[in-house]
This record gives structure tokens, C-alpha cells and sequence, in this order.
């Protein structure tokens, strides 16, 4: 998925029990599963880092409470032009 990333995923590691739900429910396919183990044994989801569009599917099918945060970033600001009228009755855009 092209695009700024409009979201961050944090994943415990210690929390997660490496089932992979979550990494099959992404839809942008911004986690994975770590190729190292961690000190349960297990492969744990990790964020790719880029991506995310922070819609929380991967919290919701996560059956382990507080290894998967989901955050929102928040939109950069619009840049608004305002338009503005000539004497000639036309409008037109301000010259930048």
C-alpha cells in the first residue's frame, strides 16, 4: 500500500504468543513474524514499520490483552486556497 502511514503498531513481545492471526489479518501486510525466537520460544508479530493505516484490525484478532497498541497519527493539515476575485469578474487561484 502506497502512501504516509497513518498509523503505528507497538507489539509486546513478551505479551505475544506468536500465533500469527494478526499478521494474516493486516491489510496493508505491514506485520510479520520475527525470524528470531523469543524467551517463550515463539516467533513474535513485529511491525515492518511502514505502512500501517492504523485500523486496529490486528488488536481486534489478537487473543493476547496488551501485546498488540494500535495508534493513530494524526493527519498532517490541509493547505487551503482561498479563491479571490479579479476585476474582471473571473476568479482565480492566488499566484503562489
Amino acid at each position: 500500500m502506497a502512501g504516509q502511514a497513518r498509523g503505528n503498531v507497538t507489539i509486546n513481545v513478551e505479551e505475544c504468543k506468536g500465533c500469527g492471526l494478526c499478521v494474516e489479518s493486516c491489510p496493508p501486510k505491514c506485520l510479520q513474524l520475527a525470524p528470531e525466537l523469543s524467551s517463550y520460544g515463539v516467533h513474535p508479530a513485529r511491525y515492518t514499520g511502514q505502512d500501517c493505516t492504523g485500523c486496529g484490525i490486528c488488536f481486534y484478532c489478537c487473543p493476547e490483552p496488551g501485546a498488540i497498541t494500535v495508534y493513530r497519527l494524526a493527519p498532517l493539515p490541509k493547505v487551503v486556497v482561498s479563491q479571490v476575485q479579479v476585476q474582471d469578474g473571473g476568479e482565480h487561484a492566488p499566484a503562489l
